[in-house]
């Protein structure tokens, strides 16, 4: 194994948001060598926080961004094809009513504009809803003010935390190394240029230094961190926090996503289905505080199951009916004196340090939909600098790798048929999760019958999950296995009353006794904290330095 401190890699990538790891794949696809450094696990940050929306970018045709509407109707495509497993359609009513600031023509025109944009590139026209036709196909949506709707179609990736896993397996595949839970303590830099990182592995204390021809700073809404006192620079990240609250299916619920304009503040937020339960969000608010203490304030809470109620006059919701919330801070570029933070924008941009700090790029800005032409660009500008040709951009057309079969339907039909001994549930499970990698899971369970067993009831999960997530999918913690591997931690109660039980089910695979097994659920149960999970009744917390423009 090469050593760190003495070998010299093409780029060095601070964070494993799904910016960095895609990042990785792309100029690992190139020929460029890669080490990607975290301070925590794959996707923890930014990226699990996301609405799990697949934007083709119909919000950014109001400010006529249309560079960004082509590039988000272009990358959902993309996904349609690359992570069939992961990325599905989903059609959502956009309901009009007398009262919102945006008339109802003007969002058909919009619509009949972005269907345009969107030819071949889509999963259906968009169709005008008269008020009784939305009266017949969703009864228990407020009629008050209505003036009909249009049923859009747009796309969800439920489980984002995914595709980070997928692309750090692919990115490794292609020859980048990812260290995870390895804190950069700083920037080495020599007369101004930027020759890579110094970090600190959290789980030993080992420093050590990282050597890079470019170091490339992805960490999200964390890049002035990484700058701060090592390198002269303005503020880059002018970030919103954005809250969403988890709920079961309420009275009235719909059946699909209602994308609606908020009364108190004129926001499009959404009301989506989601495995089962129910997502309302996202909040858009400037936030100036600790990044490392994101959480849903009472006050957004009571934001978004008002505006909920509003909507659906059955629903009745209070906070009582919160399982948990999710919160985090959009990493968009830093624009002092904006009055509306719609107004920032989405896109994003490739900083080069140059001539002042050479041998630096920081990536600002950014969203999920578009991860894939934000590494392009990153790569194209590393290989630039480096004065390298490299190959061309494979990333348009490869699969992840969940996605790796000529025929993703017929995989599907085989595997449910062969999938004994797990139940047909069970195999549906599998293939929404890991795609074609559920054969590892299946398996295992053939290998180890005792792997077969459920660890989660809610889920089905069965152990077999646990132990690929550790042996394979480079989980380190409990939470990382439950949150952002097997996804069995974003159930109802956010797996608290299974977590021990999931901790003793893997520890014989992996060597931990009574008191790493103590110490692993305790590590989880402090994870949720941020959370405010119903199920660890946790008492509220004040609003951190938040504030609605």
């Amino acid at each position: 194994m090469s050593h760190p401190e003495t070998d010299v890699v093409d780029l060095v990538v601070i964070g494993a948001g799904i910016n960095g790891l895609a990042t990785a794949r792309d100029a690992a696809s190139r020929g460029l060598s890669v080490v990607v450094v975290d301070r925590g696990d794959v996707g923890a940050g930014t990226t699990a926080t996301s609405s799990r929306l697949i934007h083709g970018g119909l919000k950014y045709l109001e400010r006529y961004d249309f560079r960004l509407v082509h590039e988000s109707i272009r990358e959902r495509h993309l996904l349609f094809r690359t992570a069939p497993h992961l990325v599905h359609d989903y059609p959502m009513l956009i309901p009009s009513y007398a009262a919102d600031s945006r008339p109802g023509p003007l969002i058909r025109l919009g619509l009949a504009a972005f269907d345009v944009l969107a030819a071949r590139r889509g999963r259906g026209r968009s169709r005008g809803m008269s008020v009784r036709t939305i009266a017949r196909r969703w009864p228990n949506l407020s009629r008050d003010g209505l003036r009909g709707g249009v049923l859009f179609h747009d796309a969800q990736v439920p489980w984002a935390e995914r595709l980070c896993v997928e692309l750090l397996l692919d990115a490794e595949k292609l020859g980048a190394r990812v260290l995870t839970y390895t804190t950069v303590t700083g920037l080495l830099v020599e007369d101004g240029r930027v020759l890579g990182v110094r970090t600190r592995d959290d789980r030993t204390g080992r420093e050590a230094v990282l050597r890079g021809r470019l170091t490339v700073n992805a960490a999200g809404p964390w890049i002035d961190r990484i700058l701060d006192g090592q390198v002269d620079s303005r503020r880059l990240n002018g970030g919103t926090k954005g809250s969403h609250v988890v709920i079961d299916p309420f009275p009235g619920a719909p059946d699909t996503c209602i994308f609606f304009e908020a009364a108190a503040d004129r926001r499009p937020i959404f009301v989506f289905p989601w495995q089962g339960r129910f997502i309302l969000g996202s909040t858009d608010l400037t936030y100036e505080g600790d990044l490392d203490e994101v959480v849903a304030s009472d006050a957004e809470i009571d934001y978004l199951l008002a505006e909920t109620n509003r909507l659906f006059p059955t629903a009745n919701l209070t906070p009582a009916d919160v399982l948990y919330t999710v919160a985090g801070v959009r990493p968009l570029p830093y624009t002092a004196g904006v009055a509306d933070n719609a107004k920032i924008s989405r896109g994003h941009t490739v900083l080069d340090h140059s001539p002042a700090h050479p041998g630096l790029l920081t990536v600002i800005g950014g969203k999920l939909t578009t991860h894939r032409a934000l590494a392009e660009d990153v790569t194209d500008a590393a290989l630039r600098i480096l004065g390298r040709r490299g190959g061309r951009c494979v990333t348009r057309t490869r699969p992840l790798p969940g996605a790796d079969t000529a025929d993703w339907p017929a995989f599907q039909a085989e595997f449910r048929r062969s999938a004994a001994p797990l139940t047909a549930a069970q195999a549906t499970r599998l293939l929404d999760i890991y795609g074609v990698r559920a054969r590892a899971v299946l398996d295992l369970v053939r290998a180890e019958p005792e792997l077969g067993a459920v660890v989660d009831e809610d889920s089905g999960a069965v152990a077999a999950e646990l132990v690929l997530a550790f042996r394979v999918e480079g989980a380190v913690t409990l939470a990382d296995a439950l949150l952002r591997r097997t996804l069995i931690g974003l159930g109802p109660d956010m797996a608290v009353s299974t977590a021990l039980t999931c901790a003793n089910a893997v520890a014989p695979q992996l060597g931990w006794d009574a008191d790493r097994v103590r110490a692993e659920v305790a590590g989880y149960h402090a994870a949720l904290r941020r959370f405010r999970p119903r199920a660890l009744d946790r008492p509220a917390v004040a609003p951190i330095n938040d504030r609605r423009l």
